[in-house]
């Protein structure tokens, strides 16, 4: 897309392709008309690459949970031994033992319901033998389409906005989540699809939230000062509800319904959004949120007894005591503050191990001696001799995606821009929660709860890249397209590695 185009001008050949003001009418339908094109073509090829990359896996516990839905039940059929014709479950051990009903021995799984819920209509045709990971693959191209929609909300150049979608669709983890779309990344890829809306609604609806606002000082209070006091406003105007503010906060309750930690990114909503006030928008996005949150807890209630997942429990001490060589401790929370050094150790210092004398054994397969003859040749992608593999327990963060640091140029604009404020705060929020977790993700290529706080990161890395090419360096651009090809490549070296070592 040209950027005069999407600036709502149009270069006039008559005068040497000097821009000459157009009124919106004129540029805006060509430039909405081109926007959808590529959105589409972005969602195509992305369907493309994820299926062609495709790893065959059966962990499709939320096919069983839709079925136990259509049913009326929440727990599942479990366990299940397969048959030639039917699959089972039997291996799955994200599971809570409960009574049995009606004579079928059940189980409860602790994952939030909302992929099940999308699931319903085809497991009403199909049963058991729903393709889910095709059906989420799809899904994950279409949220694609959606980073491209959300960046456009932004005033960057289109290449800047091009360049930061590619970055997400193949130079972000997104890929192997896509390509897998087992359970785990099922949540994973509803979730963000959920967040970019609510986020590009949120950016649509504020236009200035992008300008520099020492302060924070709402232009809707009077004499620009702090948001007025109950008594002033009256309770009809301190309770008035935004009604876009609204929909992007219920927008962002489904996606914590998908991935419960994308709650703690609230704080962006408080800061971004239609409003005019800090209040405002935390009040609307915050009464649409309760909506699907609160359905939440109450489904936690009625199918358990109690707010919190009592399954989650009973997964933790499982794999702490089953795979000790993990350093899970039982003795530990399954939130605890203890278990931050190891993991961020994982989340920013992990690195793919060079030379290996053995391959990564997570799967019970792969536990083979390499490069035993003197004077072996490693290659690239060489499972008997391999230069390097990627680590079973995750990657760096900024290893994995070196586009990241695009980040760095718009950091100075915190606490003076509510944008990068908001996206900040919910990325830091939201990554010392996943960090206090016991387990951070494995099996996996890089590091997957990182895509709980994506959305937020695009948006910064797109700001960042747009402020590095704005500082018209001649290194600048060129900098920052290495970034992103980079990324691109890495990302493809790992799922490349994920389907030779099945993960």
């Amino acid at each position: 897309m040209d950027l005069s185009v999407a600036q709502g001008r149009l270069a006039d050949p008559r005068t040497d392709g000097r821009l000459e003001s157009a009124t919106v009418t004129d540029a805006a339908p060509l430039a909405r008309w081109l926007a959808v094109a590529v959105g589409v073509l972005l969602a195509l090829a992305a369907f493309v690459i994820y299926m062609t990359t495709q790893t065959d896996r059966f962990y499709d516990h939320f096919v069983w949970q839709a079925e136990a839905f259509r049913d009326g039940l929440a727990a599942i059929r479990y366990p299940v031994f397969g048959t030639g014709e039917s699959p089972g479950n039997h291996f799955f051990q994200d599971v809570l033992p409960v009574a049995p009903i009606d004579g079928v021995e059940r189980g409860l799984l602790p994952f939030p319901p909302l992929p099940a819920v999308l699931l319903l209509p085809f497991v009403a045709v199909w049963g058991v033998l729903t393709d889910d990971q095709t059906i989420f693959t799809a899904l994950a191209a279409i949220d694609v389409a959606i980073c491209w929609w959300m960046l456009g909300r932004l005033r960057i150049q289109p290449v800047i906005r091009l360049a930061t979608t590619i970055v997400f669709a193949f130079g972000t983890v997104f890929w192997y989540t896509a390509q897998l779309a087992t359970t785990w990344y099922q949540a994973h890829i509803l979730a963000v699809g959920l967040l970019m809306a609510a986020v590009g609604l949120a950016i649509g609806n504020d236009p200035v939230a992008q300008d520099d606002e020492p302060g924070f000082d709402d232009p809707d209070a009077p004499d620009g000062g702090p948001w007025p006091t109950a008594p002033a406003l009256g309770l009809r105007g301190l309770f008035a509800v935004d009604a876009r503010q609204f929909v992007a906060g219920f927008l962002f309750g489904l996606a914590c319904t998908s991935r419960l930690t994308i709650v703690l990114g609230a704080p962006f909503f408080m800061l971004v959004g239609s409003g005019g006030s800090w209040w405002r928008r935390s009040w609307s996005a915050g009464l649409g949120a309760i909506l699907p949150v609160g359905a939440l807890l109450l489904y936690n209630i009625i199918s358990t007894g109690h707010v919190f997942h009592p399954a989650y429990e009973y997964l933790y001490q499982l794999e702490a005591n089953g795979y000790p060589s993990l350093g899970y401790r039982p003795d530990w929370a399954v939130e605890d503050p203890r278990y931050i050094p190891q993991n961020l150790a994982i989340m920013l210092g992990a690195l793919p191990e060079s030379f290996p004398a053995r391959l990564p054994d997570s799967l019970g397969v792969n536990d083979t001696l390499v490069c035993l003859e003197p004077g072996a040749v490693r290659g690239l992608f060489d499972l008997a001799c391999p230069l390097a593999v990627p680590g079973d327990k995750g990657m760096s963060v900024l290893a994995t995606t070196p586009a990241f640091l695009l980040i760095i140029p718009v950091l100075r604009r915190w606490g003076r821009s509510r944008l990068v404020t908001g996206a900040v705060l919910a990325i830091l929020i939201i990554s010392l929660v996943n960090l206090m977790h016991f387990s951070q993700g494995w099996v996996q290529f890089g590091y997957r709860f990182s895509n709980d706080a994506v959305p937020f990161a695009l948006v910064l890395v797109a700001l960042g890249f747009e402020r590095l090419a704005a500082s018209e360096r001649r290194f600048a651009m060129a900098l920052g397209m290495v970034l992103v090809v980079a990324s691109i490549a890495i990302n493809a070296w790992g799922v490349a590695w994920a389907v030779l070592l099945r993960w």
